[in-house]
């Protein structure tokens, strides 16, 4: 009689052991999720290979020479509203030496103009507007400067971003013949190559061309004052009576 109570006991206790090992391996274990790693700005420039230097070269000379000339030209186009209006008094007057210290304290280029065209008063006037257009030309190709280069990396620079994605094509075929197995971990690489530099080629150059382009039309501004300046002046030469 004991015997068989105590086998019923031991029965009972192996069949709970049991049923919570079957609970246990019944709970789903969480999906372990790989952390994906990270790129930086950096660790894409490196991928994109050699070609990235002289694309980095571009870049820096982009960047100096529209903020060099933005300065430029932005201080060139500054004229006082007022200027032709006192250079007609100290004329009219009589006061050329005001006139001309006037020029010389101004720092815009339509005030070298009217500097050489006060200096030529007296002699005819054809010979004081084509005094007046030389210093302008002089003037507005001193301006001009370095706009060539915006426009020869503008023009460069996607070709040398197709440079890159022939290197990268190259890379991917080379990686290919050296394994049977071709995945994407083969051919990552040469993707990278290829798709960085295509992307800094274009980014460079757009850059380099809107730049351009912004430079240009504060030229352009900076001309038609010129232009309206040289025209008020001699305008002025031939007032009656003056």
């Amino acid at each position: 009689m004991l015997n068989s109570v105590l086998l019923q006991i031991v029965s009972g206790a192996a069949a709970v052991s049991d049923t919570a090992k079957h609970s246990v391996s019944a709970i789903p274990t969480p999906m372990v999720v790989p952390k994906q790693a990270s790129l930086s700005l950096l660790d894409l420039i490196i991928k994109g290979g050699p070609i990235m230097i002289p694309m980095g070269i571009l870049s820096v000379l982009t960047i100096y020479f529209f903020f060099e000339r933005f300065i430029t030209i932005r201080k060139a186009s500054k004229l006082d509203n007022n200027f032709m209006n006192h250079i007609k008094d100290y004329v009219h007057n009589g006061n050329m030496d005001a006139a001309k210290a006037l020029c010389k304290n101004t720092t815009a280029p339509a005030a070298r103009m009217v500097e050489k065209g006060i200096t030529r008063i007296g002699k005819p006037l054809k010979e004081i507007e084509e005094a007046m257009e030389s210093v302008g030309k002089l003037e507005i190709n001193r301006l001009e400067k370095n706009l060539s280069v915006l426009s020869l990396i503008g023009r460069i620079g996607p070709i040398f971003g197709f440079i890159g994605t022939i290197a990268g094509v190259i890379k991917i075929f080379y990686d290919i013949s050296l394994t049977d197995n071709i995945s994407i971990g083969v051919i990552s690489t040469g993707l990278y190559q290829k798709m960085i530099t295509s992307a800094s080629g274009l980014v460079v150059g757009l850059l380099a061309f809107i730049g351009y382009y912004i430079l240009n039309a504060m030229l352009d501004k900076t001309i038609n004052k010129m232009e309206t300046s040289s025209v008020e002046f001699m305008d002025m030469l031939q007032e009656p009576g003056k």
